[in-house]
């Protein structure tokens, strides 16, 4: 195990990665490439509890700055790359340094989509949420009474509706498909989180997308609805997906397909090297997809991390998710695609309810809505293959543990 590991990006795939290897014994070189000018730190509470100045940035941090030599892992931060020459394995910086490496991995995760500068997405006061430096420019304009517009009706756009009420602001959603959650979720999902958001006073508005942003003397100050409305705003938070990070991979002539195509072992076209995380599209039930969670990022690098250190076993995803959204915590088990039936389910407790869904019959994902016990069963029951009779599942006042013996 001397041959050197480089891994080209220090999120949570990067750092699962390394930190898995050493957990192993494995003792090989290992240099991980941030951009970033930060150690490694967890991305998710960056939008909720960092924004709300309920974490500081040192709880968010995966490890001290002291473990990396402790553990004989290079880290390199503001290290961006410019190219993989694959014949040399030789990876190329864009201040002119190289790097040899005799494994490589892709661990470079997603970039927000933006606006283009023809409608106004170059001007002040309009932000993605990625990494901390959003984050931290956006602490600024949370202000009470500010007037925030959110373009995109997904978990994004809800969580920052959420925390930006939280503070005081008011918030208006626009969301160009025909519902919110429309891509991610079903109907009633959808009806469930709408409900929760009304409710603490943000104005959701479907079927409607944005003209253009308006500005003076650089800096957003109104928006133009495809409605032909025009909303007064103080900045705005555009939400409207990701783009994995594979302009690398494919500029090498490795194979990319909405993200970099890797096999079961998180192998891509070249053998000597691996992606994980967000920037990876794998192998999942005859199909290939791209699975945007911490859940998954981890587990595939652990699982890329045992492959490395001489391990047999293929990963196999399980997918997970979850959403935080003011006292609201939606688990979601499994992945919805290609549902073809729902049913919904009210929970023991007031405000817990589930969606079940379905395809040809089959369990294949479960929203649980403040509902653990709902949560745990649909996940262990994906787990297991089995799927629920119906007639116990559409009984609110039946146990779901009957569903598991």
């Amino acid at each position: 195990m001397t041959g050197r590991l480089v891994i080209v990006g220090a999120g949570q795939a990067g750092f699962a990665l390394a930190a898995k290897l050493r957990a192993l014994k494995d003792d090989r070189p290992i240099t991980m490439l941030g951009a970033e000018d930060v150690i490694p730190y967890q991305r998710p509470p960056l939008s909720k509890k960092y924004l709300l100045g309920e974490m500081d940035f040192e709880r968010l941090t995966f490890r001290p700055q002291t473990w990396f030599a402790e553990n004989n892992v290079e880290l390199k931060l503001s290290a961006y790359v410019e190219e993989i020459d694959r014949n040399a394995k030789r990876v190329r910086m864009q201040d002119g340094a190289t790097l040899d490496y005799d494994t490589m991995a892709f661990a470079t995760g997603a970039t927000p989509r933006t606006l283009p500068p023809a409608i106004g997405g170059d001007l002040d006061g309009v932000y993605t949420v990625r990494d901390k430096r959003d984050a931290d420019r956006l602490a600024d304009e949370m202000r009470p009474g500010r007037r925030l517009l959110i373009i995109g009706g997904g978990y994004i756009g809800l969580e920052a509706a959420a925390v930006a009420r939280h503070l005081g602001l008011e918030v208006t959603l626009i969301e160009m498909a025909d519902r919110i959650l429309q891509r991610v979720a079903s109907r009633e999902t959808a009806d469930i989180m709408r409900a929760i958001h009304h409710g603490h006073g943000v104005v959701i508005r479907e079927k409607t997308g944005l003209r253009r942003l308006i500005g003076e003397d650089g800096k957003v100050r109104s928006a133009e609805l495809s409605d032909g409305s025009v909303i007064d705003v103080d900045f705005v938070i555009v939400g409207i997906g990701v783009t994995p990070n594979d302009r690398l991979a494919q500029d090498s002539g490795i194979e990319v397909a909405n993200g970099i195509v890797v096999d079961h072992f998180a192998r891509t076209s070249d053998p000597a090297i691996l992606a994980m995380g967000d920037c990876a599209m794998l192998p999942w039930k005859g199909m290939h997809i791209r699975l945007e969670s911490v859940q998954n990022a981890v587990d595939q690098a652990e699982a890329a991390a045992a492959i490395l250190a001489g391990g047999t076993l293929p990963y196999v995803p399980k997918p997970w998710f979850w959403s935080d959204q003011y006292d609201v915590k939606l688990q979601i088990a499994g992945f919805n695609l290609g549902y073809d039936d729902t049913l919904l389910r009210p929970g023991s407790r007031e405000g817990s309810v589930s969606v079940w869904y379905f395809r040809e019959g089959h369990l294949i994902a479960v929203d649980a809505v403040n509902d653990a016990k709902a949560y745990v069963t649909g996940k262990k029951l994906l787990e297991s293959g089995q799927t629920p009779d119906k007639s116990i599942l559409a009984n609110p006042a039946a146990d779901l543990k009957q569903l598991l013996s």
